[in-house]
């Protein structure tokens, strides 16, 4: 008589991976990232220790990496979402809470309850323009010419501005009595400019060909920038922010000029309604 239950033994099944391997091209990018991380936080480190040179040299290195792990990811073809929204939170903890929090260490705290009010805006303007930054990329795309335009400062320019009395002391300005209320002042303005919608200069965007009789001087004065950050690191941050600063009306200018002309050329294109 058969067993009404016979015994069943199922199929042996192959392990299965559950998770795929992640090709090299993509995890160096994000390597890149995490050090831009990591030179932010150390910068919080020396500033509490009170080691402000070297907190500001961290920012720096964290702009500069920032500004490299993109243009990686491209060359590498490892662009990806994940790589986009770990770059925003490195950006926020190194272009946000980190400048906010060495300002308030060097000088701010002398003002009490009103400067950390305004590390705070700061921190919260950072977020607030990464985040629009993030919906952007889903958004619909623009023409050709914005792309040379960024919406307000990005974020690690706007470190660069927010750190500028901090980079000129460091150079060499003497500090003078009402410093704290003048850094404050610098602050909240550099805080308007971070969370506004000014057209900036992106540094992306410009297609046109370099000419060819262009090209060693170009590539020399970047040699004798990357020089002079070596050597004069602060000096050199210093007079290029401020340079930057000053291109701020001629972007927008520039910016009008050019919304002006597409403007025209639509209408232009555009179909003649029939009688």
């Amino acid at each position: 008589m058969e067993p009404i239950f016979p015994p069943f033994e199922p199929e042996p099944t192959p392990p299965q991976r559950r998770f795929r391997p992640i090709p090299l091209r993509l995890l160096i990018p994000n390597l890149v990232t995490l050090a831009a991380l990591a030179a932010g936080l150390t910068a919080v480190r020396f500033a509490i220790e009170g080691r402000l040179d070297y907190a500001a040299l961290g920012i720096i290195i964290a702009a500069v990496l920032d500004g490299v792990d993109g243009r990686i990811a491209r060359f590498l073809k490892g662009t990806s979402r994940f790589g986009a929204e770990l770059d925003s939170l490195a950006d926020f903890v190194s272009f946000g809470c980190a400048p906010a929090l060495i300002l308030y260490f060097w000088v701010l705290q002398d003002l009490k309850t009103l400067g950390w009010l305004a590390c705070l805006l700061l921190a919260f303007a950072m977020a607030l323009r990464l985040a629009r930054f993030n919906v952007t990329i889903d958004g619909p795309e623009r023409p050709a010419w914005q792309k040379a335009f960024a919406t307000g400062v990005p974020a690690p320019a706007g470190a660069m501005m927010v750190m500028l009395p901090v980079h000129l002391t460091l150079a060499g300005v003497p500090r003078f009595a009402g410093e704290a209320a003048l850094v404050l002042i610098w602050t909240l303005v550099s805080t308007a400019l971070i969370v506004s919608r000014v057209p900036t200069f992106s540094g992306k965007g410009f297609g046109s060909p370099v000419p060819r009789e262009r090209v060693l001087p170009i590539l020399a004065l970047i040699v004798v920038i990357l020089w002079l950050l070596v050597a004069h690191p602060f000096e050199t941050v210093s007079l290029l922010t401020l340079i930057y600063v000053v291109a701020i009306p001629v972007s927008i200018q520039r910016y009008l000029r050019r919304k002006a002309q597409d403007a025209v050329g639509s209408q232009e294109k555009a179909p003649v309604p029939e009688n």
